[in-house]
């Protein structure tokens, strides 16, 4: 699975280290970007620090080490920012099922580092309902179309973007 935004920096970060813990193992999760910044959003590595997660970990990358020979094979490709939505996708080894879950970009809040902290937990939360969503629902049996229909609706859950 491979969680998708336009610089990598803050919510596919995020995403991807809820679904790979929640996913126990029974999923792998990527995160990557168009963009990519070149490294985490620093509130994001608090937020992953204080969760637990050696943050050492994580890095922003670019989508396209996804494209290439080699590469883990992606099945399911979530777009949680507007742009990268829009944006052509390039073609992954797996031909994934795509869906969007937008949400606010917690890295645009002002405020300092207070109310960063904040963006980025209530980000963690919305995040964390979507993927317990997805990971109730029995994804490895689903076919195409019902698989695409029912993580459209997991992105439609409250606090959309």
């Amino acid at each position: 699975m491979l969680v998708l935004c336009t610089g990598n920096s803050a919510r596919s970060i995020l995403g991807e280290a809820l679904i790979a813990r929640m996913g126990e193992g029974r999923v792998r999760a990527y995160s990557a970007g168009s963009q990519p910044r070149g490294v985490p959003h620093p509130a994001a590595l608090r937020l992953l620090a204080a969760k637990g997660f050696d943050v050492a970990a994580f890095r922003s990358k670019s989508w396209e080490e996804f494209a290439v020979p080699g590469a883990p094979r992606i099945d399911i490709a979530i777009t949680v920012c507007g742009n990268a939505a829009g944006e052509t996708c390039p073609l992954f080894a797996g031909a994934p099922v795509r869906a969007h879950w937008g949400l606010a970009d917690p890295a645009d809040t002002p405020g300092g580092e207070a109310a960063e902290d904040a963006a980025f937990a209530e980000t963690w939360r919305l995040l964390e309902a979507r993927s317990a969503a997805m990971l109730a629902l029995p994804i490895e049996e689903m076919g195409r179309h019902e698989l695409r229909e029912a993580l459209g609706r997991i992105g439609r859950m409250a606090g959309a973007a």
